[in-house]
Order: structure tokens, then C-alpha cells, then sequence
């Protein structure tokens, strides 16, 4: 890739992690929805739990949540990258702190899965616990980041007008 074709597609570089997120925000939510059921199996009995098994919601729910760590570490970063690519800095505010924070949160959160596996109920807790301040926190970020993405639209496009 040329100089020339590389400066034509760097501003478009700050969208691709905005749009990775808002569906990692998703995928969230449903990982969350699967955990759910998967812990209304483990509690169910009889032909309610029989019913549930058949939703294969544990081996769903590690899916979704090895998903979701990968892309949220490798979202983060390119974010950060894009940013650094775009302005020669990272700009030291909330919105990155508290999405520095979220990657240590998942990996604190799937961390605790081989205690869970053990049956230690503390590690479940935590698990559940960090994960509901996760999407409090992930929601802030989306809503922040399309701030964030208002002042790039209005940079690149403002002017203009």
C-alpha cells in the first residue's frame, strides 16, 4: 500500500472500532442471556431442566465469552491504534480508562471460569458480579464513543459545511 492510499483511508480508520464495538456490545448482552439460562438449568429440575438442557446454554455461553474476550482486547487496541495513527497521541481521558479497565475486567471475569467448573460459588459471584459492571461500564462507553465519533464526523465533515 502506497503513502498516497494509506492517507486517503486513515480517517475511515476511526470507525472501525466504534462499529466493532456496538456489536460486541450485542454479543455481550447475549452471552449474558446465555449465562442466564444456562444457570436457570443448573437450578432447574425434573422435566424443566430436562427441557433446558436440550438449549445447550454452558457451551454456547463459553463461546460467546471467548468471543467476546478476544475481540474486546483486539477492539481496544485498534482503537487505540487508529487514535494513535490519526493524532500522534492517545487522548488521556475516561473513555479510555474505563475501556483499559474493561479489558482487565473480562480477563479477571474468564479467569475465574476453572474455579466455576471446581464449583467454588465465590468465583461464580465474582464472575457474575464483574460481569454486570462490565456492561454498566460498556454502556457508558458506547455512549461516550458516539460522542467521540461526533467530534470526528464533525471534524472531517464540519467544516465543510
Amino acid at each position: 500500500m502506497n503513502s498516497e492510499t494509506f492517507e486517503a483511508i486513515k480517517p475511515w480508520l476511526n470507525f472501525i472500532h466504534p462499529t466493532l464495538m456496538w456489536g460486541i456490545l450485542a454479543l455481550t448482552l447475549y452471552a449474558a442471556y446465555l449465562g442466564w439460562q444456562h444457570r436457570r438449568t443448573r437450578l432447574a429440575s425434573g422435566e424443566e431442566k430436562k427441557e433446558l438442557v436440550k438449549g445447550k446454554f454452558l457451551a454456547r455461553h463459553h463461546q460467546a465469552g471467548s468471543t467476546l474476550l478476544a475481540l474486546m482486547v483486539l477492539g481496544s487496541l485498534g482503537g487505540m491504534s487508529s487514535t494513535y495513527i490519526n493524532n500522534g497521541k492517545l487522548f488521556f481521558g475516561p473513555h479510555l480508562l474505563i475501556g483499559l479497565g474493561m479489558m482487565g475486567l473480562i480477563a479477571t471475569s474468564a479467569s475465574m471460569v476453572p474455579f466455576m467448573q471446581k464449583g467454588n460459588d465465590a468465583a461464580r459471584y465474582t464472575h457474575i458480579s464483574l460481569n454486570a459492571v462490565l456492561v454498566g461500564l460498556f454502556s457508558y462507553q458506547a455512549f461516550s464513543g458516539v460522542q467521540i465519533v461526533g467530534k470526528i464526523l464533525n471534524s472531517m465533515f464540519g467544516s465543510a459545511a
